[in-house]
């Protein structure tokens, strides 16, 4: 047996691991555990050999014997307390699925514990979200048992580190599954967990898991969440190691503990669920830009309705919506409301799908959603409203402040109103407090908004100092409340009182101050502050017997941009002795315990001082630069050296105030050049978006006067067409007037008689005669009636057709006679024996007929004739009435002029 023992003792403990032997293995894991509990750190050889070896651990943890598998979780705590960061990451993969499967159901309590506390530490010592992802997949286990003791592990994991730092989203969307397993124990220890989640989170995790419940479990919930309802939030236990060292180093530097754990307490809890982004571009309609510029509204409502229904998503990937995020802000210009609200709801829809990628989006849609705040419509304002809430979500508070502010100077008081409103929310919601310097410019635009007329709009400003003052403390704010009166004081004291705020103002831990000079022969006081330090080196300084010698200069503090540290004793905090003073210099020999830029000059202090020149400040006697020493006497000579009028302060302290004072000054003086830099990048940033806006307006005035301007021109081609048509038409009709003018006149023409001889008329109406009545008129006419003047008149010289007339005239009707066809009313003679007389020798034969014979068939004739004429060929009855009414009255004048009486019987 000694043998055994000596064997096992002397191999290293990496063997005796993986012994065969369980005891000795049980002793291997003992001896280990208090190696590593020795071990200073994970630099240390003997847990550096396991951190190098990790996959050994997963035997440990599953040891086939529970007395064993009992010390090795025991071993493997100790080293995950020694073995920091890296030992963590590299066994937590090996180690936790075994842990879960045989540790936490062990039977053994002390097991069981040492499992448990193992995952803590891995949660510790890094963070929660690997540990929790290797402990989801065991809840599919096919084991009840160890289901059930997993969820007993996450039960108390969450209730010692809180579901502000370990996440619980992947464990409540496992809820559902769990609650339908078979097991009751398993069911049993999901409504544990359950309610622990409900501690902490209250109704806000029901989104993520309760709709999948069935109704029965909703109620067993509901009645188990009724006994925690009215408990008190619950803190955090434990805290990891990251948390631990922030905590310390925050005491240590500012004491600021309390504070440092309520920054912790109120860290934000995401149970936001989280979606696959989807591509919304082939939703979007192609004609978007086109519908949206529509004269009509329910075109530009319906294309942006479509657009609504294209962005309805929880999370929508990334892409180029600039043009779609320039309709919206022109659509927040539309007349009508109903495409305002549209406009806005979709502007809504792609801010919470984007996120933080909407960020960009931002100085396009904010200033117009922010301008159209006027209208008085309650609607209207309300849908704004949440476009802009999700347009600050995507963004922070500093980036939204500067416009936010321009608004609230605006001169629409429904516009201030809102935009006042807009900002108590931002400061409601915003996880980042606002630095000091933007809580001036917001108080000051606050305390404004409390001179105004209207009670809504002091509310509104009464609102916003008291949500700044939960969110600052009373340190901030007390310099901007202290001048208000105490009527306003009591207002926006009730609403700091009501306020509910995400986020908490943390001063920054103050840097370690650097040495500073301290009195040799005094004990250098730490943790002292700057202002203390400089009242309490006046008495030291006083306490030295003035030296002899006056400087070579007179003194004159020279400004720095800070107060350099004094090297003329040991470190002390506190303000600094300023090191380079002008004029204080003197070459000499200087002690060995001053600095060398201030050498003090000889004669040694034991020596009888003289009195002190009369200073150059003219600060009174005694209290001059000049008559104070530069250096501090040793402790044994300041024993020695006589006791001080206890009179006057220090010269070195009131170098240290004047320096001081015209550092104040130069802080005061940039940051008045520095608030005054951001009114002008704020009214540059106002300018830039009127410019902005006046130039959209301009591309829009320009389009639609080229639209006007095309459709000028289409109605001036036409209008040109159609007057050149006209036109045409015009002088087709002015030739045809001409024409029928022309035909007009020779049909006038054709049928004026010539005036001839009554001889001739004789003659011709006596052949006529002769002729008998059987012969056809127009033969018996243009025959007997030519020839017979021939005939009879050959001793005469014939009588031209136009005797009587113009010769010229008299040929016209001649060869108008004499050419068949001429004109629409000349005989139109088909043949030798046509019996269709012309109308002029019908009308000469009517001539003849009542010369001669004086009988009313002549009449009679000529009318008839007129008549076939007409049915012949003529343009128009009336105008051959016409023509023979004209024909009638020219033979009557004729007649008359004559003389010519009726022929006897």
């Amino acid at each position: 047996m000694a043998d055994q023992e000596e064997d096992f003792s002397s191999l290293p403990l990496t063997d005796r691991f993986v012994h065969k032997n369980w005891k000795v293995r049980k002793e291997a894991y003992e001896a280990a555990a208090k190696e590593f509990g020795l071990s200073a750190s994970e630099s240390d050889p003997v847990v550096r050999q396991f951190i190098l070896e990790s996959s050994i651990w997963k035997g440990v943890v599953g040891d086939s014997n529970v007395a064993a598998q009992q010390e090795g979780l025991g071993a493997l705590c100790a080293f995950l307390s020694n073995a920091g960061t890296q030992g963590c990451t590299r066994t937590r993969n090996i180690t936790i699925p075994t842990i879960a499967e045989k540790g936490l159901p062990s039977t053994r309590p002390a097991a069981k514990a040492k499992a448990l506390e193992a995952l803590m530490l891995y949660i510790e010592m890094d963070k929660a979200d690997p540990v929790i992802e290797e402990l989801l997949p065991i809840l599919s286990h096919k084991q009840p048992k160890v289901i059930a003791a997993t969820l007993d592990a996450l039960t108390q994991i969450y209730h010692a580190y809180g579901c502000k730092t370990v996440e619980p989203k992947p464990v409540l969307k496992a809820l559902p599954r769990v609650y339908g397993h078979a097991d009751k124990n398993v069911r049993a220890k999901a409504q544990e967990l359950t309610v622990e989640f409900y501690r902490w989170l209250k109704d806000a995790m029901k989104p993520l898991f309760w709709n999948d419940l069935k109704p029965v479990q909703q109620q067993d919930l509901d009645k188990l969440f009724e006994k925690v309802k009215n408990e008190p939030p619950p803190k955090q236990e434990r805290l990891l190691r990251s948390q631990q060292a922030a905590r310390e180093s925050a005491e240590a530097a500012a004491d600021e503990g309390d504070e440092y754990g309520e920054e912790e307490e109120d860290a934000a809890i995401d149970l936001e669920p989280e979606f696959e982004a989807v591509d919304v571009f082939p939703n979007i309609p192609k004609d978007y830009t086109e519908r949206l510029a529509s004269s009509k509204w329910k075109d530009r409502k319906e294309a942006l309705e479509e657009v609504q229904k294209a962005l309805n998503y929880p999370k929508i990937a990334e892409g180029p919506f600039d043009e779609l995020v320039r309709g919206f802000a022109k659509s927040m210009k539309d007349a009508n409301i109903a495409v305002v609200i549209t406009a806005a709801n979709c502007t809504e829809l792609l801010a919470k799908g984007l996120r933080k990628s909407f960020a960009k989006y931002r100085s396009t849609i904010m200033a117009p959603m922010m301008e159209r705040l006027k209208e008085k419509k309650q609607t209207v304002t309300d849908a704004i409203g949440a476009a802009l809430d999700a347009v600050f979500a995507s963004t922070s508070m500093q980036d939204c402040l500067e416009e936010i502010l321009e608004f609230l100077k605006h001169k629409n008081p429904q516009v201030k109103l809102e935009s006042t409103r807009f900002l108590v929310r931002c400061l409601k919601t915003t996880r980042e407090a606002p630095a000091p310097a933007e809580v001036k410019t917001i108080s000051d635009a606050a305390t404004k908004l409390l001179t105004e007329s209207q009670e809504v709009q002091r509310s509104a400003g009464a609102e916003v100092l008291g949500t700044l003052w939960k969110i600052m403390g009373d340190r901030i704010m007390n310099a901007h409340l202290d001048p208000l009166d105490d009527i306003r004081k009591n207002k926006i004291k009730e609403f700091y009182e009501a306020a509910e705020v995400k986020a908490k103002y943390k001063p920054k831990a103050a840097a370690p101050p650097k040495p500073a000079a301290a009195p040799v022969g005094k004990k250098p006081a730490l943790g002292k502050r700057p202002p203390a330090g400089v009242k309490k080196a006046a008495p030291a300084a006083a306490a030295a017997p003035p030296p002899q010698e006056e400087p070579a200069a007179p003194l004159a503090p020279k400004p720095t941009s800070r107060p350099a540290a004094s090297k003329l004793s040991a470190p002390k905090s506190g303000l600094a002795a300023p090191s380079r003073l002008g004029g204080l210099k003197k070459p000499g020999a200087g002690i060995p315990a001053a600095s060398p830029r201030r050498p003090v000059a000889s004669p040694p202090p034991e020596e009888a001082a003289p009195p002190p020149p009369q200073p150059k400040f003219g600060l009174g006697a005694g209290r001059g630069l000049a008559g104070r020493p530069l250096g501090k006497p040793a402790a044994a000579e300041a024993a020695q050296a006589p006791a001080p009028a206890p009179a006057a302060p220090s010269a070195l302290s009131l170098v240290e105030r004047a320096e001081l004072d015209e550092l104040r000054a130069e802080v005061e003086r940039l940051r008045r050049q520095n608030e005054d830099m951001r009114a002008e990048r704020s009214s540059l940033t106002s300018q830039i978006h009127e410019l902005q806006n006046q130039n959209a307006q301009l591309i829009e005035d320009h389009t639609r006067d080229v639209l006007s301007i095309k459709a000028k021109e289409t109605q001036l081609v036409r209008a040109r067409s159609d007057y050149e048509a006209a036109e045409q038409t015009v002088q087709n009709q002015r030739r045809e007037v001409d024409r029928l003018k022309r035909e007009l006149s020779r049909q006038v023409r054709a049928t004026s008689p010539p005036p001839t001889d009554l001889s001739d008329h004789l003659s011709g109406y006596g052949d006529a005669n002769h002729a008998g009545s059987g012969s056809r008129f127009g033969d018996s006419g243009y025959g007997t009636g030519l020839y017979a003047r021939n005939r009879y008149g050959a001793t005469r010289e014939p009588m031209s057709p136009g005797s009587g007339g113009s010769s010229g005239e008299g040929k016209e009707n001649f060869d108008a006679l004499s050419r068949p066809g001429s004109g629409k009313l000349s005989p139109m003679r088909g043949g030798p024996g046509s019996r269709v007389p012309s109308a002029t020798m019908s009308a000469r034969g009517a001539e003849d007929q009542n010369e001669g014979a004086g009988s009313m068939s002549s009449s009679g004739s000529g009318l008839g004739m007129g008549k076939t004429q007409a049915s012949a060929g003529a343009e128009s009855w009336k105008r051959a009435a016409e023509v023979t009414q004209n024909l009638k009255q020219r033979i009557e004048m004729m007649k008359a002029k004559q003389g010519i009486g009726r022929a006897p019987q």
